[in-house]
């Protein structure tokens, strides 16, 4: 089942105890979400190897799809994207970002974005999936706030009123200068009165930056071929004979979405041929990073590939190019 539709079927509250006096607390979770989720007016599912383009791009070198948010825009003011954790985890590996598998790689991730009428200001909320049950549905105690249009120059990062900036090592990036994040206001609470110590604080501060720091980039490339020219190739899910099957064993109905696919087939950009022999001694294997470059209204990718291992294959291209409209 997809993550949307846990969440849309969640009502089980996220209640914690404390073990010293055993006061219950209910904090945000899964439930709460359930509502807003089911009547949201777009959910996007992206396939694998959307979310590996997506994924990649994020973390190429050079000027940073991060540098492009004049080009992006959230297309509704309350919109659901999910991906599957295992092609994301892999990528993120590739770039060194290794997340283990504290989010489960067999699970599922989504995001929850509430945006202003022009799509340039708003908030996320991160969700993932660990299990079959309806336990094992979490939700970032952080949330994300963002604004394209006046982003805060100061390059300082920490606390600040309560808001959190993440270092960008590229200046100028979104992420650094239009996103904050902050404790969700039930879980701010919580820790607030918890009286944490410094470091205390700051751990799970950076524990849960964790959970939602590293998709945000991801979600900007998304919306960023989202808005490209010629858009991402899409199909809306036929649910309506597995939905009767549902209704007739007494099953909620599953929520409609649309698939998401990447704009070209992963043998556009790669073959498994043999390279041509030469009289050179061949390097190493080794895999050479994506680099993204900006030209106006283009944006140019040289495609990540392996070097150094004819058994790998040649490259047809490495050079995608993105055309987007004046604004």
């Amino acid at each position: 089942m997809r993550l949307v539709d846990r969440v849309a079927q969640s009502r089980t509250p996220f209640i914690v105890v404390c073990n010293a006096t055993g006061t219950k607390t209910r904090l945000s979770g899964a439930s709460d979400y359930a509502d807003e989720v089911a009547s949201c007016p777009i959910r996007y599912v992206l396939s694998d190897e959307l979310t590996r383009l997506c994924t990649a791009l994020a973390y190429s070198k050079g000027a940073q799809t991060l540098a492009c948010t004049d080009l992006i825009h959230i297309p509704a003011q309350r919109l659901w994207v999910e991906w599957a954790s295992a092609p994301w985890q892999d990528e993120l590996d590739r770039y060194g970002f290794p997340a283990g598998d504290r989010f489960g790689n067999c699970g599922r991730r989504g995001a929850f974005l509430n945006a202003s009428r022009d799509g340039r200001r708003g908030c996320v909320r991160m969700f993932w999936c660990m299990g079959d049950r309806e336990l094992d549905v979490f939700v970032s105690a952080m949330q994300a706030r963002f604004d394209f249009d006046s982003p805060d120059n100061d390059d300082s990062c920490g606390m600040n009123d309560g808001a959190i900036r993440v270092a960008d090592v590229h200046r100028g990036g979104a992420l650094g200068t239009c996103f904050s994040f902050e404790f969700e206001k039930t879980w701010a609470e919580y820790y607030s009165r918890s009286q944490l110590s410094a470091a205390m604080r700051h751990q799970i501060e950076r524990h849960s930056l964790s959970t939602i720091a590293l998709d945000i980039p991801v979600l900007l490339t998304f919306f960023l071929l989202l808005n490209t020219r010629s858009g991402l190739p899409q199909q809306r899910s036929q649910l309506e004979r597995l939905n009767r099957s549902r209704n007739r064993s007494g099953k909620a109905p599953l929520l409609e979405h649309t698939d998401v696919l990447a704009p070209f087939p992963a043998g556009d950009i790669f073959s498994r041929h043999d390279s041509p022999p030469s009289g050179r001694r061949r390097p190493r294997l080794h895999h050479v990073r994506g680099h993204l470059v900006r030209r106006s209204n283009e944006l140019f990718w040289r495609a990540p590939h392996l070097r150094g291992n004819a058994v790998a294959g040649t490259l047809k291209t490495r050079t995608v190019t993105w055309a987007f409209d004046h604004t």
